[in-house]
């Protein structure tokens, strides 16, 4: 059985794919990554500055070019699950409680 990641914050879904969220370091990080679950090298974005409250998001080759909606809601549902664990999804139905 694998260890689960210490870093690991949590991860969210759009319904067709799950997003894994993880920090920098355990502790105070300054910035953490969003990736597709199961491929560690598809970035989908990170984000830095947390701890000078100068926040940058700086997004994957592949995630930069979709909408600004989507984006918006990714970036959401990243923030939920950093800081608040997993948001749970219902299959098919893009779903971020934060």
């Amino acid at each position: 059985m694998r260890r689960p990641d210490p870093l690991e914050r949590g991860r969210f879904s759009d319904g067709s794919r799950e997003y894994v969220v993880c920090a920098s370091s355990l502790s105070a990080p300054d910035s953490f990554q969003v990736w597709v679950s199961g491929n560690r090298a598809d970035i989908v974005m990170v984000v830095s500055g947390l701890n000078s409250r100068d926040l940058h998001a700086t997004w994957g080759e592949e995630w930069r070019t979709r909408s600004v909606e989507w984006r918006e809601w990714a970036r959401t549902c990243a923030f939920h699950v950093f800081h608040n664990g997993s948001v749970t999804t219902r299959a098919g139905i893009r779903h971020c409680d934060g």
